[in-house]
């Protein structure tokens, strides 16, 4: 698998596979945004997730995939350390502000930043056509920012440095995206990276989150427990997903295809929960999703 990886990166048949990649990626992003929503404190849903994950990926660390690299090693603990200030930054964010005001602005800032680094690391240009669909895309989704913004009723004095946070963390998220991609792509088995780096970035909110995690009352365990082993299972596929078609093909692209992960969210929203979604918001998802399509098309 790892050397089939390998061969296709770069060829037609990458970037079709890529495609397919970054939006099972975005989908299942919106399913585990999904699992951090719900009675439990987001933070210590996001830990026990990384928890069941880091005991997944550790077996497969120590006796599947292959063993790092020296040369490896540095490289996935700067990954480690970015995901960490990324997380933080996240919390920063979402303390301040209403969840579905400042996630869009994440997501939408994410991208646009991504595209601007790829162009400087890798050397990847989009056309005029390619720039038009990103300016869709983020356009839509800040629009529903807006939207969410105007229907706030609580929480509006924290704001304004909840939207700086927002936009540090999508900064963060080019940062990531960038930064796996050039590590993904030196390391001689794309699987050994990703394994190992789930298995690091396992290992900091179940140790943030530890006094919280201690205090949870018995009854309340067992169901984020399975809501820990469903997310360890969703994680590895979503990030795995689009770490691998950033490793095969553009990762401007497959960062723009990973935010229609937006329309999925919203998707998810109206069929699971119930959630009311509205021809406003109904438009802004066609436009989200029009502005992945022409960044595709005009490739």
């Amino acid at each position: 698998m790892s050397e089939w990886i390998i061969q296709i990166a770069g060829t037609p048949e990458g970037a079709k596979l890529a495609t397919g990649l970054a939006l099972m990626a975005a989908f299942l992003h919106a399913l585990f945004g999904a699992l951090q929503k719900g009675r439990h404190d987001p933070w210590i849903s996001r830990a026990a997730i990384d928890l069941a994950l880091g005991l997944l990926a550790l077996p497969l660390a120590l006796f599947v995939v292959p063993w790092p690299t020296p040369q490896l090693w540095p490289i996935l603990f700067g990954a480690m350390i970015i995901h960490i200030v990324y997380k933080i930054a996240q919390a920063q964010t979402y303390q301040r502000g209403a969840y579905t005001v400042v996630y869009p602005v994440v997501r939408g800032s994410g991208p646009l930043f991504t595209v601007i680094a790829a162009g400087l690391v890798f050397h990847e240009h989009f056309n005029l056509i390619q720039w038009a669909g990103v300016l869709l895309l983020v356009c839509g989704i800040f629009g529903l920012a807006a939207f969410n913004f105007q229907r706030l009723t609580v929480g509006r004095e924290t704001l304004v440095p909840a939207l700086s946070w927002a936009v540090i963390t999508g900064g963060l998220v080019a940062l990531y995206t960038t930064y796996d991609a050039w590590g993904i792509r030196l390391a001689a088995d794309p699987f050994t990276f990703l394994v190992w780096f789930f298995l690091l970035d396992s290992l900091f909110m179940p140790v943030w989150m530890r006094k919280k995690l201690m205090a949870l009352p018995r009854p309340e365990v067992k169901s984020l427990a399975w809501r820990g082993i469903a997310g360890g299972l969703i994680a590895p596929a979503s990030f795995g997903s689009i770490m691998l078609a950033t490793r095969i093909s553009d990762v401007g692209e497959a960062a723009v295809l990973r935010e229609t992960s937006t329309v999925f969210a919203a998707l998810v929203g109206w069929l699971v929960l119930g959630e009311k979604v509205g021809p406003y918001r109904t438009a802004l998802m066609i436009l989200i999703a029009s502005g992945a399509i022409i960044v595709e098309w005009g490739a």
